[in-house]
């Protein structure tokens, strides 16, 4: 069996501890979704996607099934689990946090921010997807929110961002940007002039670490992989739609006590 790739994080290679960024290979899917597609919501056949998810769940050094990926909603809810949950009860949130060993929490993107947090101290892990919504509203300081609850100290988290589009790939309207100056006037300086009239390149990868220095987390470490350009490493919602592609595949990140 192929090992699945994966992109790690130096912040968090921490005794006890085991992470992946998880890229595209080393799975089973085929076509549009090869190979390593973990999205349970895409139209890849179900049993390729399980079997993807147990090979990530391997590599982490858990059993299959414990591996915890929510119905991501781009929210900024967070929850914390303490033990595998069955598929019909798969909860709605975007931020997981526990501190059970031998399970591991995910998140899903193929665009969005996805990240991993933990304060070793505590023993306290948690992950985030961190959409521009997520990110505008609050998944991060909400997935804090959760790991302090369990323990956690905010000036011991570590967060690590994974791989995400670029501030150079990700295009936006008018009505975008004006959504983030309503809410800060501060914000527009995350977003530069596009090619096209009246359009933006919008930093969300910058925009997220400046919410997880608001929040005086003690580390934040982006791996700087670019969803969109790395075609052979990664997924990428926006490159698919400008392809005109049916539908596309979906990473994840994953984190784990072991």
């Amino acid at each position: 069996m192929t090992s699945p790739q994966a992109f790690e994080a130096s912040s968090l290679a921490i005794p006890g501890l085991a992470h992946g960024f998880f890229g595209r290979s080393g799975g089973v899917s085929t076509g549009v979704y090869g190979s390593l597609n973990g999205g349970v919501g895409s139209r890849d056949a179900p049993a390729s996607v399980e079997e993807n998810k147990a090979r990530m769940a391997q590599r982490l050094g858990v059993a299959s099934g414990r591996l915890l990926v929510p119905y991501q909603i781009h929210s900024a809810e967070a929850l914390v689990v303490s033990e595998p949950w069955t598929p019909e009860n798969r909860p709605r949130c975007d931020g997981l946090a526990t501190r059970t060993r031998g399970l591991a929490l995910g998140v899903t993107g193929a665009d969005c921010g996805m990240l991993l947090l933990v304060d070793a101290a505590e023993g306290v892990i948690g992950a985030a997807h961190a959409g521009w919504k997520g990110a505008l509203y609050g998944v991060i300081e909400a997935t804090l929110a959760a790991m302090e609850g369990l323990g956690a100290r905010r000036k011991n988290i570590r967060v690590a961002l994974g791989p995400m589009i670029d501030a150079e790939s990700y295009e936006v309207g008018p009505e975008f940007v004006e959504r983030f100056v309503n809410e800060a006037p501060g914000f527009r300086r995350f977003f530069a002039p596009s090619p096209k009239p009246g359009h933006a390149m919008f930093d969300l990868p910058g925009f997220i670490e400046m919410r997880a220095a608001q929040a005086e987390v003690a580390s934040f470490e982006d791996i700087r992989v670019s969803t969109y350009t790395n075609e052979e490493s990664c997924f990428s919602y926006r490159r698919s739609v400008h392809r005109g592609e049916a539908d596309y595949g979906r990473l994840v990140s994953a984190i784990a006590l072991i």
